[in-house]
């Protein structure tokens, strides 16, 4: 999605920022919307897709007191992903910056969250509720390719869920560019809301040295050996260099959220140590990162 143009910025002029919430049912979006509100986005619950521009403009109207809109919008909407396009493409980008801030989660996740308040699911109807998810999972499949934001709560608790919000949609960052990297087991599966995947398998396992074997990446012993290893300082160089030219894309085409994937075997030394290196050197950069250890200490 394109972002302000050069224009805009050069009279001083800021256009209103509209966030659609959308997702898998069951997924968090009442929890996102509720932190975005707390920040002080005005929030509309399940908006149909046909009236974003006529909400846009009622925003747009209000000399700048309404400046932030989320939009939560429910799948239950008939024509749900074929009206919402269409309605963010009618968009006039000089007035308004679009994103889009997608949920989702595994099905076992969505099973027993959908068990525990004893709610059917949206489109469950007389089958089964694992049909009713695949059926919601499918029709929003396009949708999801074209977030800016995608966020896979399965392990993530409520608390956990509105700081990834706050931290992606606080005031200073609405209309930057900003990075999550995440270091990762391979053993334990890809994240899935990876945009890029990095692979440490390529240098020596820290596992094998018997020493370094209970520590982690965090710790300096660990951080030494992998960076002495052959390769390891001249990939993150040259890979620096090949983000260097995404985040110019990046920048250029509107999007505002970045998930580097760095993964290892068991996500201990190797992808900690490059993940933490990598954000480092994306914040100098110029693109604000946070670091996810997801799978430290699940030996």
């Amino acid at each position: 999605m394109s972002g302000p143009s050069e224009a805009d910025t050069d009279t001083g002029v800021h256009p209103m920022e509209l966030v659609v919430v959308t997702g898998l049912s069951g997924a968090g979006r009442s929890t996102a919307a509720k932190c975005l509100e707390d920040l002080g986005w005005f929030v509309v619950d399940n908006l149909p897709p046909r009236l974003l521009a006529a909400m846009a403009a009622l925003a747009g109207e209000s000399g700048g007191s309404v400046p932030r809109v989320a939009i939560v919008v429910d799948v239950r909407g008939g024509g749900f992903f074929a009206d919402l396009r269409a309605a963010l493409n009618g968009l006039d980008r000089s007035q308004v910056v679009p994103r889009v801030l997608y949920l989702e989660a595994s099905v076992d996740t969505l099973v027993r969250r959908f068990e525990s308040v004893r709610r059917p699911h949206p489109l469950q109807s007389a089958d089964r509720l694992v049909e009713g998810i695949e059926r919601e999972r499918a029709l929003l499949r396009d949708l999801r390719g074209e977030a800016d934001l995608v966020v896979d709560t399965t392990s993530l608790n409520v608390h956990e869920l509105r700081r990834t919000i706050e931290e992606a949609f606080g005031a200073d960052r609405s209309l930057s560019l900003t990075a999550t990297v995440v270091s990762f087991g391979f053993k334990y599966g890809l994240p899935v809301d990876a945009d890029l995947v990095v692979d440490c398998r390529f240098l020596p396992n820290p596992h094998w040295v018997e020493e370094l074997r209970p520590r982690t990446g965090k710790e300096t012993p660990v951080r030494e050996f992998v960076l002495a290893q052959d390769g390891a300082r001249e990939f993150i160089e040259q890979y620096v260099a090949v983000l260097r030219t995404l985040v110019t894309g990046y920048v250029r085409e509107g999007k505002h959220f970045l998930t580097l994937a760095v993964g290892c075997t068991g996500g201990k030394h190797r992808s900690v140590v490059i993940a933490e290196q990598l954000a480092t050197q994306l914040t100098g950069i110029g693109v604000p990162s946070r670091i996810v250890h997801r799978d430290l200490g699940r030996e």
